[in-house]
């Protein structure tokens, strides 16, 4: 570690979000309507099996909204795009790849309490003193700060329907940047292909607030960066340690004692 000597201690203000109110949330969202790609669309036409193999995040749309006669709670609705890749069995050992996209939705109510007051920002995009362009440069608002963790959804499972499935998101409403992460383009053409995803998140709201804080100013470190020698590739390998800790697990029990007082990974023998 970076040691830091000779630095004095003080007082500082620091500007930064206090959390309010959050929660963690397992969902399982069943027979997800996939939008699928063209050539996915085709695949499916003459599938006769498929699977889903991975599933990705890819982006949220957070929406919030003050819950009425509730002064200080948020309702929030929050939009979940998924890329889906698919392995496709066409027969006879023969299997493709394809994609698709699934949507889920969530809400929740957290509490965000009351802001009084606007908050202004300025923004790096203008370009001169007071300078508009025919475009607001600033805003303000008095809502809090909605923030959204998930980790990538658990496949458990896929089906194919006799119908399209219901969707909370139509085929126009899928953003550019969502498809922008797909192979190929999406096609509107009616799916009959369902997934059920498990999902693991975190929902926090947050409100500008500071704070004064014991700080240490930061001074120039004191060790040297040091370049590693040029060597070949097998001298290199052989100063890195052994992973042991990837080759164990810990359901494995530990040592089992001998009656000499040692002990033994085998156990006494007879």
């Amino acid at each position: 570690m970076a040691e830091c000597k000779g630095v004095q201690r003080d007082m500082v203000c620091v500007d930064t979000y206090r959390v309010l109110d959050s929660c963690r949330d397992k969902d399982c969202f069943e027979d997800v309507r996939v939008y699928l790609t063209v050539p996915g669309a085709e695949m499916l036409n003459r599938a006769g099996a498929v699977r889903a193999k991975t599933a990705k995040v890819v982006w949220a749309c957070v929406d919030m909204d003050s819950v009425p006669f509730n002064r200080g709670f948020y309702q929030l609705l929050i939009r979940i795009f998924c890329r889906i890749g698919l392995e496709v069995s066409l027969g006879q050992g023969n299997t493709q790849e394809c994609e698709g996209v699934a949507v889920v939705e969530k809400k929740v109510v957290l509490f965000g309490g009351e802001g009084n007051v606007s908050v202004f920002k300025s923004e790096l995009s203008g370009s001169g003193f007071c300078h508009l362009g025919g475009k607001q440069t600033v805003s303000g608002n008095t809502l809090p700060l909605a923030v959204f963790e998930v980790a990538d959804p658990i496949v458990l499972d896929t089906r194919i329907l006799d119908g399209p499935g219901p969707c909370c998101c139509s085929f126009d409403e899928i953003p550019d940047r969502v498809t922008a992460c797909l192979s190929a383009p999406l096609t509107d053409c009616p799916s009959c292909l369902a997934v059920s995803l498990g999902f693991f998140s975190v929902v926090r709201i947050e409100r500008p607030a500071q704070y004064l804080v014991n700080a240490v100013e930061y001074s120039v470190p004191e060790k040297q960066c040091e370049v590693p020698p040029v060597e070949d590739a097998c001298s290199l390998f052989r100063q890195m340690a052994f992973p042991t800790a990837e080759f164990s697990s810990s359901g494995i029990p530990g040592p089992v004692p001998r009656s000499d007082g040692g002990s033994s990974c085998c156990g006494d023998r007879a």
